[in-house]
């Protein structure tokens, strides 16, 4: 993307037959903002895929498709979408990937970072799951959402009709939101029990978590966008995902072991000549509550100029492209209740090995 707006390429792939408008179930894109509460840039890049798309598929069909707008590409990484397609009736092996998504209803102000967020979510994943036909939550490698934040605007409208709002400080709102929408997997994905769910959890206790979740919130929506990525029997065709998840933001060894198990050679980091068959690395970054990282001290959350989600999205970033060679990667910053704390879940999208490698991806 040479812009938020650029939809070019994906009407050019279009245009060529590579992507069929008919069968997009979701869009992921990384976008150049600042990723907080007034990055525009996601609804900016939303407005643009929405015109592209609607004389393709119609007013109905276009408000079906997830787009999951992330913002913030600092560093080096590369503002990008990633464009999820399925198609009937394909051929080749089984297991493959499946995709499945949903969009829930729109979520009361008073309802945001509290266990009605929770539930909410829950359900959502679980007719995503649906969608894609999965059966077995262990079939699930990542679940990728888009969840709505406050702002002054939706606390005064909350307010004004006597409800409370679970804070006022809309920065916040944010890690609240993704925070619940993170335990809503959990719950979805049998992770954690609905009873150990209070409003004293979210977003506070971080030893509560999903190891497929990863959420993002946004100013540009009210409802929350689901995908759900993962193995099926019931489907076929080339393409395979994995999950791993870091314990901490330089945590390659367990990406490493996650590219070993798609085939890859080179000791979990990959060669030139195998770069194209990972179709895409998705990642959480969370600079972690205690201010260190492996006994070292380090200011992302000190600094009171740039947040410490922006510090590290660029580090783990870093990180990761050093293992895969390029740095088109959707790391989304914000990690509450996502993998553990200061770490956070991987997602990887690769095709099948062509030389007779085998793949050890199966169930989470």
């Amino acid at each position: 993307m040479r812009a938020p707006d650029d939809v070019a390429p994906l009407l050019a792939a279009i245009g060529e037959g590579t992507i069929r408008p008919e069968g997009i179930v979701g869009i992921l894109g990384k976008t150049e903002g600042n990723g907080c509460v007034n990055d525009f840039t996601r609804a900016f890049a939303i407005r643009a895929l929405r015109d592209a798309l609607a004389p393709h598929v119609g007013a109905e069909r276009l408000d079906e498709i997830s787009m999951v707008m992330s913002g913030g590409t600092e560093g080096a990484l590369s503002p990008h979408m990633l464009v999820l397609e399925r198609r009937e009736n394909g051929s080749g092996p089984s297991p493959a990937l499946a995709i499945g998504s949903t969009r829930t209803a729109d979520l009361a102000f008073e309802h945001l970072g509290r266990r009605e967020q929770v539930l909410m979510v829950a359900d959502g994943v679980r007719a995503a799951m649906a969608d894609a036909g999965f059966t077995d939550p262990a079939d699930v490698h990542f679940v990728q959402i888009k969840c709505p934040l406050l702002t002054a605007e939706r606390i005064a409208e909350a307010e004004a009709r006597g409800a409370s709002v679970a804070t006022r400080d809309t920065l916040k709102s944010m890690g609240l939101s993704r925070g619940a929408s993170a335990l809503g997997v959990a719950l979805a994905l049998g992770e954690i029990d609905e009873t150990s769910i209070g409003n004293d959890v979210i977003g506070r206790d971080m030893s509560v978590f999903s190891s497929r979740a990863s959420t993002s919130g946004g100013v540009e929506l009210l409802d929350h966008e689901i995908v759900v990525l993962g193995m099926s029997d019931e489907w076929c065709g080339d393409l395979v995902v994995d999950h791993a998840v870091m314990v901490d933001q330089i945590d390659a060894e367990s990406v490493r072991a996650s590219l070993m198990r798609l085939g890859f050679s080179g000791n979990g980091q990959i060669a030139a000549a195998e770069r194209p068959r990972l179709k895409a690395l998705l990642a959480k970054a969370e600079a972690g509550s205690t201010g260190s990282l492996r006994g070292h001290r380090h200011t992302m959350l000190d600094d009171s100029d740039i947040s410490s989600t922006r510090h590290a999205r660029a580090f783990v970033a870093g990180v990761l492209a050093g293992l895969v060679g390029h740095s088109e990667i959707f790391v989304s910053g914000g990690a509450e209740h996502q993998g553990p704390d200061g770490g956070g879940p991987v997602a990887l999208i690769a095709s099948r090995p062509d030389d007779g490698i085998s793949i050890t991806t199966g169930r989470a």
